[in-house]
């Protein structure tokens, strides 16, 4: 097998696993057919097309890092520009933070919880600390190069202009960033393994992925405005509540030295930054033979057994599904949402974000004005940004951990599969989006009143038909067909053409508020091309030549 240059690197620290109780060479052994595996795409019944020549590994989340890169350009003025250090770095490490934190619970979960390979590598002479530091190494691995590609260039950049002491600094917490994440993600899935078993259990960590996303998105604010603005210099008043935020720790230290700013409360934060991510993985290594052990209620499906359908699903397929072939398929594709655990451990993050973004926005609005004042505007538009988990959500509706049953899709007997196109995203929009958008108009409504009713229609018809086109990414494919191996095979460009589109929709919706009876005129044209756009869609894609 390859031998990676990474483990080489990792060499270096084969005694500080040791002094830990890892058997340091088996644990590279199995490093080496994870990332292996990780470079090899598995095959489906349906990736006959096209050309057939043997392709060489490549590993499609390191392929995919360019998007980071591209994204990690915004940093460079928030390092380099001003010299307010505790400011610039804790934004600095806020937003690495940010992005870090939601890729691991959507991406990197999955791979934390999985208890697959146990089967296997626990009937050997390995021990479950072995097994456990060679997950978390994995997921390390990925996180550092995922780091990095969001780090580098502003971090380069602030070498030149601050120096290597800065760059040096910098790279140093953002390994203990990276450890800090990695643990207490751990340590939180950790403590739900304890309480709860069987079904439950699932569902509580979908609940609590969802909820993360939220701590994250609204834990950046609250790191924003630690801060104030005071004669164009940005001050900062420390307060009991500003220990509890981790950026600010790893933004003290470059105050300290390149501000020089002596000071107490920096000295502590500072001290924070290094002694918590360190007891955190002490903690974590203690905590390793009974994390794995409660992991192991992950494969048991004891406790409510089989869920049966409610009566309001019912009353849903009868209503929206207009013949026995396509009712068929919207409780099939139901059953393969609410059960597969990788799906709902990748899109429930994204839900968490679509239902906090749009109330961030508007409490910038509420502290730059008041709040009589957003009661008056247009800041309902904001609950457009619901719709930012559709794209990515919708991708992931072609991957599946039983991608090997497809076939069935072939062998049914169908003159076309646009039954199963229509009854899947039928599902996406009744379990997914429409959860998060209904909660969404009942707060929208008690906000801006009765008089936003006909708005928040127009957002609902929207999404349906953003729905449709972000049926881009599934042309060609068919639901459930393709492992979840091959998720990060994305096109990140598409991704991005995706979410601009929303700027456009609401740009058009705002326009036609300036209009009399514009909103009733655009929602009867755009309930129009949705009904055609519909149509066409799973008519033209998923039929069989």
């Amino acid at each position: 097998m390859k031998d990676f240059r990474t483990l080489k690197i990792l060499d270096a620290f084969s005694g500080f696993f040791e002094r830990l109780g890892v058997d340091y060479p088996i644990m590279r052994k199995i490093l080496v057919v994870k990332l292996t595996m990780d470079g090899r795409r598995t095959p489906t019944i349906f990736n006959q097309q096209g050309n057939k020549k043997k392709k060489p590994e490549e590993n499609g989340f390191i392929k995919s890092l360019w998007i980071y890169v591209l994204m990690s350009l915004m940093l460079i003025p928030v390092v380099n520009l001003g010299t307010s250090y505790l400011y610039q770095m804790s934004l600095f490490y806020g937003i690495v933070m940010f992005l870090v934190m939601t890729s691991m619970i959507s991406d990197f979960s999955n791979v934390l919880l999985d208890v697959r390979d146990k089967g296997i590598l626990l009937t050997k002479p390995v021990n479950k600390k072995t097994v456990s530091a060679a997950k978390t190494v994995h997921i390390s691995i990925y996180l550092f190069f995922l780091t990095i590609a969001i780090s580098a260039v502003p971090m380069i950049v602030g070498a030149f202009r601050h120096g290597l002491l800065f760059f040096l600094l910098s790279l140093l917490g953002l390994l203990l960033l990276d450890l800090f994440i990695v643990v207490l993600t751990a340590i939180i899935y950790y403590f739900i393994l304890r309480f709860f078993d069987g079904e439950k259990l699932k569902d509580i960590i979908n609940y609590v992925q969802i909820g993360l996303s939220i701590s994250i998105a609204v834990g950046y604010q609250i790191l924003v405005r630690a801060f104030s603005l005071v004669d164009l210099k940005i001050t900062f008043t420390p307060s009991w509540w500003q220990f509890l935020v981790p950026p600010i720790w790893f933004g003290a230290p470059f105050e300290l030295i390149f501000g020089h700013l002596a000071n107490q409360t920096l000295y502590i934060y500072s001290v924070l930054a290094v002694i918590v991510p360190i007891l955190a993985i002490m903690i974590y290594v203690r905590m390793l033979p009974s994390f794995e052990q409660n992991l192991q209620k992950l494969s048991n499906n004891s406790g409510e057994g089989k869920r049966k359908e409610r009566k309001w699903k019912n009353i849903v397929v009868k209503l929206l599904c207009r013949n026995n072939e396509e009712k068929m398929f919207f409780r099939f594709a139901d059953h393969m949402m609410r059960n597969e655990r990788e799906f709902r451990l990748k899109v429930y993050p994204s839900l968490g974000m679509s239902l906090v973004f749009p109330f961030i926005f508007m409490f910038n609005e509420i502290q730059m004005n008041s709040y009589a004042h957003l009661v008056e505007s247009k800041w309902y538009l904001t609950i457009y940004m619901s719709c930012t988990m559709i794209p990515g959500a919708v991708t992931m509706l072609k991957y599946s951990g039983k991608y090997k049953g497809a076939w069935v899709f072939r062998a049914a007997p169908l003159h076309n599969l646009a039954p199963l196109f229509s009854g899947v995203l039928k599902v996406f929009i009744v379990n997914l989006f429409f959860p998060v958008y209904f909660i969404l108009c009942i707060i929208f409504i008690g906000i801006f009143g009765f008089k936003v009713i006909p708005d928040l229609v127009v957002v609902m018809v929207t999404a349906v038909l953003y729905t449709v086109i972000s049926t881009i990414f599934l042309k060609g494919t068919l639901p459930f067909s393709e492992s979840f191996q091959d998720v990060k095979q994305n096109g990140g460009l598409q991704m991005i053409g995706a979410l601009l589109l929303i700027g456009i929709f609401i740009g058009i919706h705002f326009a036609v508020t300036f209009i009399p009876f514009g909103v009733f005129i655009y929602l009867i044209i755009l309930s129009v091309i949705t009904l055609f756009s519909w149509k066409r869609a799973y008519k033209t894609i998923w039929s069989i030549r």
